[in-house]
């Protein structure tokens, strides 16, 4: 017992949290600049700006506390409560300056909790509608570039997964399973980097179940869009070894996409 209070009377002692109240709402928020410039950084300048808005609320620098809270909070990762601040920001200054940015916080929260392809993908959705928010209201905004591009490797992400889980039934010979993941990428994900792969695996996947006019209507599409891939020489050799070759064939869902895309046959 006599060990531990000894332990305990030499242990440090945790700073005390500075008294602010004496200071103003401008010389709170400028100690937190100073600590986000500084050594400190994001952890240390946050109290600041929590502060600006706990004493002074409905002064101009409480609402720019705010949106520096959601900020450093974010470059912290702590993505949740970064996303909370910026939330309230939206909901608290509707019409302020930094409402454009406030959006785009609530984006890069979702979007930098994004993994890698095999997981989940409901933040990558949450991120492209938040996203989609900058780019729709904000389009003058300098936020809006960066949303755009971030909106392309966020959709090309979920196509990603549709590939990935595609692949798995393919290898494991459930062609069917598999075709409706690459027609989900050919449909819906049609603009991303992921298109030319998804055509070849649907000739596999045609092939396999015994619809070669299905599959010959996949590697037409496959080459007027895509004749320089890789992905068409491969299945330009799958349809070949079956005697086949590319062209349009059949009624089926394929074949109305031949007709619009490269036809331009919309009715």
């Amino acid at each position: 017992m006599a060990l531990v209070l000894v332990l305990m009377a030499c242990a440090p002692k945790a700073p005390e949290q500075q008294d602010l109240s004496g200071f103003t709402a401008e010389q709170i928020f400028q100690k937190g600049e100073s600590e986000l410039a500084g050594k400190g950084g994001a952890k240390a300048a946050l109290p600041y700006f929590q502060d600006v808005e706990r004493l002074y609320p409905y002064s101009e620098f409480a609402k720019r506390g705010l949106i520096m809270q959601a900020y450093t909070l974010h470059q912290s990762r702590k993505y949740e409560e970064a996303r909370a601040a910026a939330q309230r920001y939206v909901d608290f200054y509707p019409a302020g300056e930094d409402i454009a940015y406030a959006h785009y916080l609530l984006a890069l929260s979702y979007y930098d909790q994004i993994d890698e392809v095999g997981r989940d993908q409901g933040l990558t959705f949450q991120a492209l509608q938040a996203l989609r928010v900058v780019i729709e209201q904000y389009p003058d905004s300098e936020y809006a570039k960066s949303a755009m591009m971030k909106f392309d490797l966020a959709f090309d992400h979920l196509a990603a997964k549709e590939m990935e889980i595609g692949r798995y039934y393919l290898r494991g010979g459930h062609y069917a399973a598999a075709l409706n993941r690459f027609r989900t990428v050919v449909q819906d994900y049609q603009t991303t980097t992921h298109t030319a792969e998804a055509l070849e695996r649907i000739v596999e996947c045609y092939l396999g179940l015994g619809l070669p006019a299905e599959a010959q209507t996949a590697g037409a599409i496959l080459g007027y869009n895509y004749q320089s891939s890789p992905f068409y020489q491969d299945a330009f050799n799958l349809l070949k070894k079956q005697g086949l070759s590319p062209e349009a064939k059949g009624t089926g869902w394929l074949s109305t996409i031949y007709r619009q895309m490269i036809k331009g046959e919309w009715l």
